[in-house]
């Protein structure tokens, strides 16, 4: 018989669980333009990289109202019919709508998984135009996005959010490259037609958990950098240094910025993509709403200069975001809807 809460302690209430702050960078003065900003930045940012993979971005400029009605839209989406969402499932260019109970993660080198992840979501990405080559020629990943049929204002929500989302992310890239000793305009021609994919989430509340159950399993993210609003449920934890689940403590109107496996293995695994989970909600539904922001797919990158030499050879051979990518989603997931051909075959 499955363990259920009367008999474990509930991983949601337990005392043993630290509550931690994660670093807070007032990125204020540098969008502002303000001289010496940008340097002033850098050591903290680079220590936050290193040591956590999260940090706080406060006095970020982002406006309030928008991810209010992000958050609005989510609920509106998530409360239709499921033959509605389930009329724009998820396809082999990861777009469209995974219900819960439909996922969980192949292997995870952080813990195991055994029971599929409760949470359900619509995901979204860069919009290609009709005559981009590697649309035309159905290359994966490049791709028209699936949207709701009668939610009138949800499209240009979620437009505008990302948008404005990845703007302000790119906005950042000089920290990112002052932060590694580079040139400050290193990344930039690496985000020239970036990749950005957003997912939207709806966690069901779950009053009593079993054994080793989640809203969404332990993971670190695939990209270059996530941008993502506190929810107003909790249920974020993020692994530390020491091995310990912790809680994160969030500053109100700060904004979590964490790092994703491919700038991990850029940086030769200098700068850190920390694992993290969600534990499903014990009291209301949680939405909440992740914009992954990369580089281009096509960008070939190597391990940097900065994080290699004599004693520290590179980990990983020269791979686009596209390769890696596609790795990832083939060997790490599987969900409701075909991911690719050797998925296919299995």
């Amino acid at each position: 018989m499955a363990e259920t809460q009367s008999q474990m302690i509930d991983p949601r209430d337990d005392p043993a669980t630290p509550r931690r702050p994660l670093p807070v960078m007032d990125v204020g003065p540098f969008l502002a333009g303000e001289p010496g900003a940008l340097e002033a930045l850098v050591a903290d940012w680079r220590t936050a990289c290193e040591e956590y993979g999260f940090m706080c971005l406060v006095n970020h400029g982002f406006p309030q109202q928008l991810i209010d009605q992000m958050e609005s839209e989510a609920r509106r989406f998530h409360a239709l019919p499921d033959q509605d969402k389930l009329a724009i499932k998820v396809n082999e260019h990861q777009r469209g709508f995974i219900p819960g109970r439909a996922t969980i993660l192949t292997h995870s080198e952080y813990e195991k998984h055994t029971k599929l992840d409760s949470v359900e979501c619509i995901v979204f990405a860069t919009d290609y135009p009709d005559d981009d080559p590697n649309l035309q020629a159905g290359k994966q990943f490049y791709a028209h996005n699936q949207w709701p049929a009668n939610l009138p204002g949800f499209r240009e929500t979620v437009e505008e959010y990302m948008s404005s989302a990845t703007a302000l992310c790119k906005r950042l890239l000089p920290v990112w490259a002052l932060s590694l000793d580079l040139e400050q305009n290193y990344f930039e021609r690496y985000f020239d037609n970036n990749y950005t994919y957003f997912r939207v989430h709806k966690y069901p509340r779950v009053p009593e958990i079993e054994s080793n159950e989640f809203g969404l399993g332990a993971h670190a993210d695939t990209g270059f950098m996530t941008f993502l609003p506190p929810a107003k449920e909790p249920g974020l934890q993020v692994l530390g240094t020491d091995d310990v689940w912790f809680w994160p403590v969030v500053p109100e109107g700060a904004i979590v910025l964490n790092i994703g496996q491919f700038l991990g293995r850029w940086t030769n695994e200098r700068f850190r993509a920390t694992p993290h989970r969600v534990l499903p909600p014990k009291q209301n539904d949680r939405y909440s709403f992740a914009c992954f922001i990369n580089t281009s797919l096509e960008s070939e990158v190597e391990c940097l200069p900065t994080c290699t030499g004599p004693d520290n050879p590179p980990q990983y051979p020269p791979e686009s975001y596209w390769d890696f990518y596609k790795w990832y989603i083939h060997n790490t997931y599987t969900h409701y809807g075909k991911v690719g051909a050797e998925e296919a075959a299995q």
